[in-house]
């Protein structure tokens, strides 16, 4: 039997209600439908163990070819348990089964929630613009609003930011009494102990040269303006990352010539966010070759599915940066958020971490 989280079965609940829909909405960059902006679905397909199935929309029927078969089902049959299993969704906790859905779904051989963790694309979908006359085939991943928010940019060793704490050095005495704070703010305390005892911290580098190269692939400002809002966010009660920028931008550490208002800042982060959205990770070096997929199939709370897609790049970028936010990692597992000497200076690590905001 099938079992998964709520997340898990979104990704069931957008297969099953893109095609019951016929149509995919475009959103804008604070996840509201773009009336005018609506697509004709042509085709979906989706990977399973056994090959690629695709689903033809023909009036009221869905056609489906996989593993060497071709049949129809009755496209009513698809609204009716999208809205079973949505339901579903909203009432259950923690992981759960739904065996009505999951004898409809291996109709066509659906076995699996959710695509491999090797592909970023969990759904594909050919699309009719009328506006250009061309059908693209254009790859998604699903983000949904019903379970724990997703993250976009996953913690790790690779995502350490290091500082140098400039002036004399601190007594081992003092080091360990500033590590050893351990209240429920604690990477934030210990700054704050740092600052007040005087001191400044600069950035050095990214721990990880892969993961700094690839930022400085996308813009050679970028590690350091990271490095900046990272600060801001560790030192301060803002987590949002458009208040971040924000700020960062106000303060302009970076000494950028502002006399015509260019937005350098937001400018600059939206690429970060789009290319971590489209197949960038720290760890593995990053060419600016898009992977499959190109966008994302947002899942409302209310069960409404958005389209966001590289195809619409304004309303993709504006999307990731109003909604998501950075947030505090397991500090002992990513190895951060303590002072450290090395080579004669001491240093402070910060970690970067993403998450959509629900």
């Amino acid at each position: 039997m099938l079992t998964g989280n709520k997340g898990e079965w979104s990704e069931i609940y957008a297969l099953l209600k893109i095609i019951a829909d016929k149509e995919l909405y475009q959103g804008d960059g604070n996840l509201n439908r773009i009336q005018n902006a609506v697509l004709p679905i042509i085709k979906v397909l989706r990977d399973e163990s056994d090959g690629t199935y695709e689903y033809t929309i023909n009036q009221n029927l869905v056609i489906i070819n996989g593993a060497g078969k071709s049949f129809s089902i009755n496209i009513q049959n698809f609204e009716h348990y999208a809205l079973i299993l949505l339901e579903k969704i909203k009432s259950s906790t923690s992981t759960f089964s739904v065996p009505e859905i999951e004898e409809f779904i291996q109709l066509f051989n659906c076995k699996s929630l959710k695509a491999g963790s090797g592909v970023k694309s969990d759904i594909r979908i050919v699309l009719h613009d009328a506006k250009t006359g061309i059908s693209p085939e254009l790859g998604f991943s699903i983000k949904s609003q019903l379970g724990s928010a997703s993250t976009l940019l996953n913690a790790g060793k690779t995502t350490n930011f290091i500082y140098k704490i400039n002036g004399e050095l601190f007594s081992q005495a003092l080091i360990d009494e500033i590590n050893a704070i351990d209240s429920s703010s604690k990477i934030k305390d210990r700054l704050v102990k740092i600052t007040n005892a005087g001191k400044s911290l600069s950035f050095y580098k990214a721990e990880n040269s892969t993961f700094s190269n690839n930022l400085m692939l996308i813009d050679s400002a970028l590690p350091q303006i990271l490095a900046e809002i990272l600060y801001l966010f560790y030192s301060t009660s803002h987590s949002s990352l458009k208040r971040l920028v924000e700020e960062t931008s106000v303060k302009n550490p970076l000494g950028f010539d502002n006399n015509q208002n260019h937005p350098f800042y937001f400018y600059k982060i939206k690429r970060f966010l789009t290319d971590i959205a489209l197949g960038m990770m720290p760890s593995k070096v990053w060419t600016g070759e898009l992977e499959a997929t190109g966008g994302y199939l947002v899942v409302k709370d209310d069960g409404e599915i958005l389209s966001y897609h590289i195809y619409n790049r304004n309303d993709f970028e504006d999307y990731l940066l109003n909604n998501t936010k950075l947030e505090t990692a397991s500090s002992s597992r990513h190895e951060f958020g303590k002072i450290y000497e090395e080579n004669g200076s001491q240093f402070f690590k910060l970690n970067l971490q993403i998450r959509f905001i629900r």
